[in-house]
C-alpha cells in the first residue's frame, strides 16, 4: 500500500498479497513457535493468552515470549509461569514500568480519580471491554494506566460502540473533574483519541444524522513522496462547518 501506482499496473505485480494481523488460532500458533525452547510451567494456558492479545502482530508475540522468559530468569525461576506470561503482555501493551519515579501524593491521588473514571465507565457501558487492570505505577508515557484488552477479534464496529468507547476515554478527565474540580495535560493523550473518532464517525463512517450518507475527504492521494501530507477536500467550507459542529456534538454527548 506504500508502493507507487506505476509499479502496480498489470504485466509488472499481477498479485498481491495482503497480511493482516493473526487471529486467536494463528496467535495461539505463533505463541506456540516462539516459546517451543523455552520452559513452560504447567499453568501456562497459550490460548488465554492469544485472547488477550487481539490486534498483535507475530513480532509482538516474540517480543512477548522473550519478556517472560527475562523476567522468569530475574525472579530465579526455573520455568516460566502464567504470571510472566501476563506481566510480558503488559510490558509490551503499555512499556517498562518505572517504579523508581517519583511521584507527589497529590499527583498519586489525581491519576487514581483519572485511571478510576476510566475503570468504572468500562463497567458500566456494555458496548465496551472490561478493564482487567488499573494501576498508578506509571509505565512507558503513561503516569497510569487502564486496561482494556478486546476480548474477541472484531473486524467492524457499531456506531454505539464507538460512542461507548468515546466515553470511557472521557471518563478520566471527569474523575479529574470531580476530584479537584480541574484538568491536568494528562488528559491530551484521551482528547485525541476521542477527536479522531468522532471525526473518523462523521467524515469516514457516515454515523451523522444531520448530514448526508457521504464520505467527506477522498483519503490519501497516491502521491509518491510525501503523500502523507495531502489529503484531497471535496466539500466546501460550508459543509467543513457542519461537520465541526457534528464532532462537537458527539464529544459533548459522550462527555
Amino acid at each position: 500500500d506504500t508502493l507507487d501506482p506505476a509499479l502496480l499496473r498489470p504485466g509488472r505485480f499481477d498479485r498481491q498479497v495482503v497480511v493482516g494481523l493473526p487471529d486467536i488460532n494463528g496467535r495461539e500458533g505463533i505463541l506456540k513457535v516462539h516459546s517451543k525452547n523455552i520452559k513452560l510451567g504447567t499453568d501456562v494456558n497459550l490460548r488465554r493468552i492469544a485472547q488477550q492479545t487481539v490486534y498483535f502482530s507475530g513480532a509482538d508475540l516474540a517480543n512477548i515470549c522473550n519478556e517472560a522468559a527475562l523476567l522468569a530468569a530475574r525472579r530465579n525461576k526455573e520455568t516460566v509461569g502464567m504470571d510472566e506470561m501476563l506481566a510480558a503482555v503488559e510490558r509490551v501493551t503499555m512499556g517498562p514500568e518505572k517504579k523508581s519515579h517519583v511521584t507527589s501524593k497529590k499527583e498519586k491521588e489525581m491519576t487514581a480519580y483519572h485511571e478510576a473514571g476510566h475503570a468504572l465507565l468500562s463497567l458500566l457501558i456494555d458496548e465496551v471491554d472490561t478493564f482487567t487492570k488499573v494501576s498508578i505505577i506509571p509505565r512507558g508515557m503513561a503516569g497510569g494506566y487502564t486496561l482494556t484488552p478486546p476480548t474477541e477479534d472484531k473486524h467492524y464496529m457499531s456506531k454505539k460502540e464507538l460512542k461507548g468507547i468515546m466515553t470511557v476515554l472521557l471518563g478520566g478527565m471527569v474523575g479529574e473533574e470531580i476530584y479537584m474540580n480541574d484538568t491536568t495535560t494528562g488528559v491530551s493523550n484521551d482528547l485525541q483519541k476521542v477527536s479522531q473518532i468522532a471525526r473518523n464517525m462523521v467524515c469516514a463512517y457516515g454515523m451523522s444524522d444531520k448530514l448526508d450518507k457521504l464520505a467527506f475527504g477522498g483519503g490519501h492521494q497516491p502521491m509518491f513522496l510525501g503523500r502523507d501530507l495531502f489529503d484531497e477536500k471535496n466539500y466546501s467550507e460550508d459543509t467543513a462547518k457542519k461537520i465541526d459542529e457534528e464532532v462537537h456534538s458527539l464529544v459533548h454527548e459522550s462527555y
